[in-house]
């Protein structure tokens, strides 16, 4: 689990083709204090585990899937690119964002991105299964970045971004056309599940419903 809340912005310095697989190596200095083997990372928000080997340098490495490398903005990486790191929460932390799990529902494109000395506002185009979880001060996840909506439009979303936010994130270099890691509020997700899964009102209970939510009859 992870709060949102960026630690460092690292640097992807190599990528290699292993099969289906990508293997990313990883420029970073403030993370690797305590990292180590099978250690969770969420690179631009995308919970990826840590493999040996872990360099002295200042760095370390990554196995991604072609499955996440289809679902996420790592099908367009390459090397040079600056990107946000957070290492998992510990427990008994303070948890300073929201609950972010590392796992990205979808793909945003900015549409718009203003930005001034007194920091910037972000416009975002969301596909619908993405928008249906946007909510006006809600929190959502932005390349692993804990933000608040500001305005919600019919497919887009609209973000007040602080001077903060841009000097210690890689947000800051993005620009119109470029595309973010979306990861929705999870406790909407379960509303959602929870009210969906309930009979309407006046329907009869069932035995099978009962017993496949976890009720003893």
């Amino acid at each position: 689990m992870f709060t949102g809340l960026i630690e460092e912005i690292g640097v992807v310095k190599k990528i290699d083709r292993r099969g289906d697989n990508l293997r990313l190596t990883i420029g970073a200095d403030m993370i690797m204090d305590d990292l180590k083997e099978g250690d969770s990372v969420a690179v631009d928000g995308i919970c990826l585990s840590v493999v040996p080997p872990l360099y002295k340098s200042g760095g370390f490495e990554l196995d991604v899937s072609d499955e996440t490398v289809k679902r996420t903005t790592i099908e367009s990486f390459k090397r040079g690119r600056r990107i946000n790191l957070e290492r998992a929460v510990k427990a008994g932390a303070r948890l300073g964002g929201h609950i972010v799990t590392g796992h990205i529902d979808g793909i945003g494109e900015i549409k718009k991105f203003d930005k001034t000395k007194n920091g910037g506002y972000l416009n975002i185009t969301l596909p619908p299964d993405l928008m249906r979880y946007m909510v006006y001060k809600g929190s959502v996840a932005i390349d692993g970045i804990s933000l608040t909506i500001a305005e919600l439009n019919h497919n887009s979303i609209a973000i007040a971004v602080i001077p903060h936010t841009l000097k210690m994130t890689a947000l800051g270099g993005k620009t119109g056309g470029d595309k973010v890691n979306i990861e929705c509020d999870i406790m909407g997700k379960y509303v959602e599940r929870f009210v969906n899964s309930l009979p309407l009102k006046g329907e009869k209970i069932s035995r099978e419903f009962l017993t496949a939510h976890g009720y003893t009859i």
